[in-house]
């Protein structure tokens, strides 16, 4: 019997709760690094370094511990389906089957394929659907945060809020990266688009904007990842943002903080970071950082000591922004596990799971409206309130929606139907502003959750052939490059 399982037994609760003490894994179980020093794993250097970029360096990290067959299917989908490059820092790559490894060539197969972080971080051919690889409704820039933009890289959906992409890079790459049209290197399957602007002139025309819009009091800094930028051209651009009257939150948003905590414990983004928050709560604005942990084994001593120098330097608070996902965390007990982890193991607040975004190649990740209803239903009443997560779906067009805030749901066909109360910059006095408020809008269910009719209706309805796809990636990219020159 398992602890858990007697836990449960004992308390008589579906969710056994037990504290759990953080460990670090030890990265010399793995061939590639066995002879690294704990003063090297604490080197942002070292770490940004020795990322691993292609197969070639996962096999020398890996040695003959993965059989041939994974490689091949690795290969097989960087060629194919990838829509990110592989890019793994070796704090990330070190929270994958984490425990002691078993010697003998072949020994870590299984457990690499069925490891969660692996899931999303190193995708595999065999990993996707071969069915509905893409949803017909799929698009490179899923949520067109792209079409709303007031300036290149800023865009305006909510009627208080922005989003500041400042740079198109990160330290790490995830597979389900919702701006996979703009972030990262070009795969064989997605030419990435680039910026336009020069960077000083991106960012300025940003600051511009916020000073002249005095209904925006949010902004979130984003990209890529703020990590990427060099502390004292993020710390120039934040004051700057401070200056601004009318801003009173800023949300800086990393994915470092989980997979490259080393940046953050640096001395010089430490204090950078202490400068920044004094201005802000000397201004009364709150400074917070937002981070994307998707499960329980990425959470360790490092995350907690990073997230506690933040908080220590003045920002009000850390969150994590987690993504559902199937085979990483798509289930009450992993979705729990890894909020206690955050919570009780390193001060983050657990805040919000997104349903992962309708990007191609992505149907093997994404789950029914339905069953994140469940979900939320079950992570219910353990958590404190203030700490109980939000499951929402972002409804291209709209915004985050609470699961439960459908307004109508065809479960056969997987469609569900959603209403907003705001319009977003490009309604306002434009084609689309007269129903904007009163209209539906559409998010459309994996396929292959469907009842038998619901998916025949698909086959007949929605099936395309790959020419089509192409061609609609095509012209899809055609216009955002075209949109792109404009600035």
């Amino acid at each position: 019997m398992s602890i858990e399982t007697a836990i449960g037994l004992e308390t008589g609760q579906p969710y056994p709760y037990r504290r759990v003490e953080l460990v670090e894994p030890d990265w010399t179980r793995f061939p590639g690094w066995r002879d690294v020093t704990a003063a090297e794993w604490a080197s942002v250097q070292w770490q940004r370094a020795h990322c691993v970029k292609n197969v070639r360096q996962l096999r020398e990290l890996l040695g003959d511990l993965v059989d041939d067959r994974f490689y091949a299917d690795l290969e097989r989908d960087q060629a194919e389906r990838a829509t990110m490059s592989m890019l793994v820092p070796p704090q990330m790559m070190n929270t994958m089957v984490p425990l002691s490894v078993p010697a003998g060539p072949g020994s870590l197969t299984d457990a690499f394929y069925a490891d969660p972080i692996r899931h999303y971080m190193i995708p595999v051919f065999s990993d996707r659907r071969t069915d509905w690889s893409s949803h017909p409704h799929a698009t490179r820039d899923s949520l067109h945060e792209h079409d709303m933009w007031v300036a290149e890289g800023l865009t305006h959906r909510y009627p208080t809020k922005v989003l500041a992409e400042l740079l198109p890079t990160c330290p790490q790459y995830c597979g389900h990266c919702t701006r996979m049209d703009l972030v990262g290197n070009s795969t064989p399957v997605i030419d990435k688009l680039k910026f336009a602007g020069k960077p000083n002139d991106r960012l300025g025309d940003m600051i511009d904007y916020l000073r002249r819009t005095p209904s925006v009091r949010d902004v979130v800094v984003s990209g890529g990842d703020v990590a990427n930028m060099p502390c004292p051209r993020l710390e120039q651009f934040l004051m700057s943002v401070l200056e601004v009257e009318n801003i009173r939150d800023i949300r800086l948003a990393t994915k470092a903080l989980i997979g490259l905590p080393q940046h953050w414990l640096q001395p010089d983004v430490r204090t950078g970071m202490e400068r920044v928050a004094t201005v802000a709560r000397a201004r009364g604005v709150s400074i917070a950082m937002h981070t994307h942990a998707n499960h329980a084994n990425s959470v360790t001593p490092l995350v907690a000591e990073a997230a506690g120098a933040m908080l220590d330097a003045g920002l009000r608070d850390v969150r994590n922004q987690g993504v559902l996902l199937n085979g990483v965390n798509a289930d009450p007990h992993a979705l729990l596990d890894l909020c206690f982890g955050l919570l009780d193991g390193a001060r983050i607040m657990p805040y919000y799971f997104y349903m992962c975004d309708m990007i191609p190649f992505s149907e093997h990740w994404r789950v029914s409206v339905a069953d994140a209803q469940r979900l939320q239903h079950h992570i219910m009443g353990y958590l404190p309130g203030f700490a109980t997560p939000r499951i929402v779906c972002d409804v291209p067009f709209v915004g985050k929606r609470w699961v439960h805030q459908l307004a109508d749901y065809d479960t056969e066909r997987g469609i569900s139907y959603w209403t907003k109360n705001y319009r977003t910059s490009i309604e306002i006095g434009g084609e689309g502003a007269g129903d904007a408020l009163s209209r539906t809008y559409e998010y459309y269910d994996p396929i292959h959750t469907l009842p038998e009719a619901g998916r025949q209706w698909w086959e007949e309805h929605g099936r395309l052939d790959e020419s089509a796809l192409r061609a609609a990636e095509v012209a899809e990219a055609s216009r955002r490059t075209a949109a792109l020159q404009a600035w």
